[in-house]
């Protein structure tokens, strides 16, 4: 059988996702802002520590994405590479060392679902909304000062976080709360469903080829909504750092593995 990821064939044509690497190109609003601690250290599991630096920095993320694989073929085929998410970025130390880590995170394609779970990003399905800049016409704001965003994030028939982003300013780059190598956890939890994992492991990793495009700062509100499921409401503003509109190329192959427990053998 053949095939990156399920289902397996002789073929490997039915597989969710193609052989690695994958290449995507976006356009991201990132809302940074500070929570307290302790709201950070609660998201943080086994092993890992807040950061020394601005402990409580969070950032919310709107993606807008195409993605394909080495072959280029899902370019032709939108459905399969045009994909949203909204994600929560925090920052943390582990054995030491700092990186960004992935909390929560939403997208709208099953493959996209499959991709984050294979590198550690809890990804849930959702639906994702953001602004489109134009150049032309009435219907969007411009990339310049005074330029405004809305985005939107709703899941299970419900509204989760909802912001506005307007523009002021060029920047260099977009914050410093998801500039670092991320650092996640990868569980699959025991068929015998004992409270065991047949998979626990720490995982960490980066892209390559990375780009960075046009960039712009400015100021932004954002409310997060109760629900019965989510979780966004712990994670309140305390104070405002600033908010971006970005452009970002960056390919990905692999990560490293930094730890994995030794699990028990059922058999």
């Amino acid at each position: 059988m053949t095939g990156f990821y399920y289902p397996r064939t002789q073929s490997g044509k039915s597989a969710i996702l193609p052989p690695v690497p994958w290449h995507y190109s976006g356009e991201l609003i990132t809302l940074e802002y500070r929570t307290h601690p302790e709201a950070v250290a609660a998201l943080l599991p086994e092993g890992f520590e807040l950061a020394d630096d601005d402990p409580g920095a969070v950032a919310a993320i709107w993606a807008d994405w195409q993605s394909c694989s080495d072959d280029f073929n899902e370019i032709l085929d939108p459905v399969r590479c045009q994909y949203k998410e909204m994600f929560i970025v925090i920052r943390c130390k582990y054995k030491g060392k700092h990186y960004s880590r992935c909390a929560f995170i939403w997208v709208d394609k099953d493959f996209a679902i499959l991709r984050g779970q294979h590198q550690g990003y809890p990804k849930k399905l959702g639906s994702i909304h953001m602004s489109r800049p134009v150049t032309l016409g009435k219907a969007g704001p411009r990339l310049e000062a005074g330029g405004k965003f809305g985005v939107t994030l709703a899941a299970y028939d419900r509204r989760l976080a909802e912001g506005v982003f307007t523009i002021t300013e060029e920047a260099e780059k977009p914050g410093f709360v998801n500039g670092l190598p991320m650092a996640h956890n990868r569980w699959y939890p025991a068929i015998e469903t004992n409270g065991t994992d047949s998979l626990s492991e720490v995982v960490t990793m980066s892209g390559f080829d990375g780009e960075m495009g046009r960039c712009f700062m400015g100021d932004f509100d954002l409310t997060y909504f109760p629900s019965p499921v989510e979780e966004l409401v712990d994670l309140p503003i305390v104070e405002k750092i600033a908010g971006y509109w970005h452009e970002v190329g960056v390919s990905w192959k692999a990560g490293t593995t930094l730890s994995r427990k030794t699990l028990p053998d059922f058999r």
